[in-house]
């Protein structure tokens, strides 16, 4: 490709976007041939698409500017209160994801990306990611932290992981690490005095309250000098007062290497040699050569009293050295652990992705190991307020879906897109019956995939099957109006049971009041199918200081008795307090474009023969994210070179995760031209909001003449 950019004097920087009006007024560029400025470690040099990576040395760690830091890598999801609070877990699951040296299908900075006008695409979905079958993690509410690792010093992790796991409840954790010959370098650099050690602890603080995650595991796997040795407590206890301060929910772990004398000593158990790392941060994290003897001993270990959930006991999925448990044996190793009374770090679970060559089966065999540790796992509930709304989406797919429609036809990867998950499971009844529930792409009604609830009724079987799908804590209005959209195979009725603390304050259910409008668009579709067999059901429930922890799905047999094979499709589950259904009256505001890049790129327009126009530029705007799914990005063109040619609709370029957004590899008409840039927020309420309320700015460019 052809890159192009454009001259100082337009709108190319953050601070120039910043100077842009408010109103949907005009921005003008000349194109002119110059190497993109963008800094290469946050955008790919070929489509200038956000990327996230590690920092790779102390020099960089030191010179690291949160003025300069990756915007596209800033969480946009707060961590979500949960029940009950990580503090209050006795026994908790740390998993680290370690697979392949990291940042692959989940490097890019988190949005979804189409290709529009008369071009052929180069790539689709490249913010977000283009993945046949990727590696992703959905069954959060199974563990408690979170850890992206992988062997760089420092190991930032991607916003959209740390989205997926703050949506949950779950505390997200970077990592540094130092090793070999070059790791001791960096040791005796910054753990050589006071003043190094600080710089490096508070550039870590820095890194962690900018991206928005919780803390960091810190693995020294090299021996240290005695004077390295005699800080590293020092540093420990600085990091880890220091996030307390200035991150809530912060978290500092220690892994299980270098002991008190300075030499790499793997002790696999908490002892005196490494009490003192121990006692300066907030848990252990033990290597995994431990046996059952190590643990027993631990348990009645001093230095353990009053402590024992903040050991974790590590696990190594693939089973390297002589282990408990591991692969498909892993619950032996929780089991022993869960006995003892301890917390465990489950790491490299992406074993199940590594090991198998049928990527396409990755979700069969994820579910099949979580299923297998099930009985030592201990399920959290995540508080969410209303509008409570699910799709099951779990952040990847053969196809994007909007409203059981499919809006793009390939696949893609994208955990900013995943949303609350549900139980995943199999049960067996009487008389080879059985139920379950998995995550299906073959089909869905927002995202990129359903909650397909499937199983066997048994003849003998005659009460209804319950399907607990989500444990969670909702408090619910004194009017919740509640939506059910799914699709069930013939034979079978299907129900929605919603169990609530204090039971006896629920009234009830009653009619939809159809004398508010925004309620009415709601009760039309009610019982009536979509023309692609999803049925929309509609429930308005009266509640008197309640909370919603448990959704199940009631499937009963529709006829006589005998075994009833059935599959009953969940597109979406939403809980909305009818007293605040109306459209928000916040409009999207100060849209901006800066970091504009031209390409030149394969393919043709029906204008000019020559190789496609590619417009790149970075859109910014403001609206309470609270009050949105995502956005929507469109584009139009409003005058080009022809002037026969009409005014073009509206072609959506992507969704956004966040107030950010960058068009990549846009095929747009030859200059001189006037396009339209417009933002649509999508509401978590599931009504359309009003176009006067979506953002625009245009967008006029021409050749430079000068050249």
């Amino acid at each position: 490709s052809l890159l192009l950019t454009s001259p100082p004097c337009t709108f190319t920087s953050l601070e120039s976007c910043l100077d842009q009006p408010m109103d949907s007024s005009g921005v003008h560029e000349v194109i002119k041939y110059a190497p993109s400025r963008l800094p290469a470690k946050q955008y790919d040099p070929d489509t200038t698409e956000p990327i996230s990576c590690s920092l790779q040395s102390l020099e960089e760690l030191l010179s690291w500017k949160r003025n300069k830091a990756n915007p596209f890598n800033v969480a946009a999801v707060p961590l979500a209160p949960r029940e009950p609070p990580l503090a209050g877990s006795p026994h908790r699951t740390l998993v680290s994801h370690d697979m392949m040296g990291g940042y692959l299908d989940d490097r890019y900075g988190g949005m979804f990306r189409f290709w529009s006008y008369n071009c052929n695409p180069l790539t689709v979905f490249a913010q977000g990611t283009h993945a046949e079958a990727p590696y992703a993690f959905y069954h959060w509410q199974c563990i408690d932290i979170f850890n992206y690792f992988t062997h760089n010093l420092v190991t930032i992790p991607p916003a959209v992981w740390t989205n997926a796991a703050h949506k949950h409840g779950v505390v997200v954790l970077g990592t540094f690490i130092t090793e070999w010959t070059n790791g001791a370098a960096a040791c005796e650099a910054f753990l050589k005095e006071e003043e190094s050690y600080r710089a490096v602890a508070d550039k870590l603080v820095q890194i962690s309250h900018c991206y928005g995650f919780e803390g960091w595991l810190i693995n020294i796997e090299n021996a240290l000098s005695e004077v390295a040795v005699k800080n590293t407590p020092l540093f420990l206890r600085y990091l880890t007062d220091q996030m307390r301060e200035r991150v809530p929910g912060s978290l500092v772990l220690w892994y299980d290497s270098v002991i008190e004398n300075g030499k790499l000593t793997w002790q696999n158990e908490l002892n005196q040699s490494n009490r003192m790392f121990f006692d300066a941060c907030d848990g252990f994290f033990t290597n995994y050569n431990w046996t059952e003897q190590s643990l027993e001993w631990m348990r009645d270990y001093s230095g353990v009293q009053g402590r024992q959930a903040d050991v974790y006991i590590g696990v190594d999925v693939f089973a390297r050295g002589k282990v408990v448990g591991g692969m498909l044996e892993t619950n032996k190793a929780l089991e022993i652990i869960r006995k003892h009374g301890f917390s465990t770090a489950i790491f490299a679970p992406g074993w199940v992705y590594e090991s198998h060559n049928d990527k396409a089966e990755f979700r069969k065999h994820q579910d099949k190991f979580w299923a297998l540790l099930s009985d030592y796992l201990y399920i959290h509930r995540p508080i969410s307020p209303l509008p409570f709304i699910s799709s099951f989406c779990q952040g990847f797919g053969k196809a994007i879906y909007r409203r059981g429609q499919r809006e793009a036809n390939r696949s893609w990867f994208n955990l900013s897109a995943q949303e609350i998950q549900p139980l995943y499971y199999h049960t067996e009844l009487e008389g080879q019956g059985w139920f379950g529930g998995r995550g299906c792409p073959e089909d869905a009604w927002n995202g990129g995939c359903s909650l397909l609830l499937e199983g066997l009724i048994p003849a003998t079987h005659t009460s209804p099957v319950c399907a607990k799908i989500l444990c969670l804590h909702v408090p619910l209005a004194p009017k919740t109006l509640v939506t059910l959209i799914f699709k069930p195979s013939a034979g079978i009725k299907v129900s929605l049971e919603l169990k609530t603390t204090d039971a006896h304050l629920c009234t009830g259910t009653s009619p939809v009041d159809e004398g508010l409008q925004l309620v009415s668009q709601f009760s039309q579709l009610c019982g009536n199918p979509s023309p692609d067999g999803w049925t929309v059901g509609c429930a308005q429930l009266e509640f008197h200081g309640c909370a919603l922890r448990n959704v199940c799905v009631s499937i009963q047999r529709d006829g006589p008795p005998q075994d009833t094979p059935f599959s009953c499709r969940v597109g979406e589950i939403m809980l909305l307090d009818v007293a605040d259904l109306q459209v928000p009256p916040e409009l999207v505001q100060g849209l901006c474009v800066y970091d504009v890049v031209w390409l030149r790129g394969a393919g043709t327009s029906p204008e000019s023969p020559s190789p496609c126009l590619h417009f790149n530029a970075t859109l910014r705007w403001e609206y309470p994210k609270e009050l949105v799914r995502h956005f929507r990005v469109y584009w139009r063109r409003l005058r080009g070179p022809d002037p026969r040619i009409p005014p073009g609709q509206l072609i959506l370029v992507g969704r956004a995760y966040s107030k950010l957004f960058r068009v990549t590899e846009l095929a747009v008409p030859e200059a001189p031209c006037l396009l339209e840039l417009v933002v649509e927020p999508v509401s978590r309420k599931g009504l359309p909001v009003p176009e006067s309320h979506w953002g625009r700015r245009s967008l006029s460019y021409t050749e430079d003449t000068t050249q």
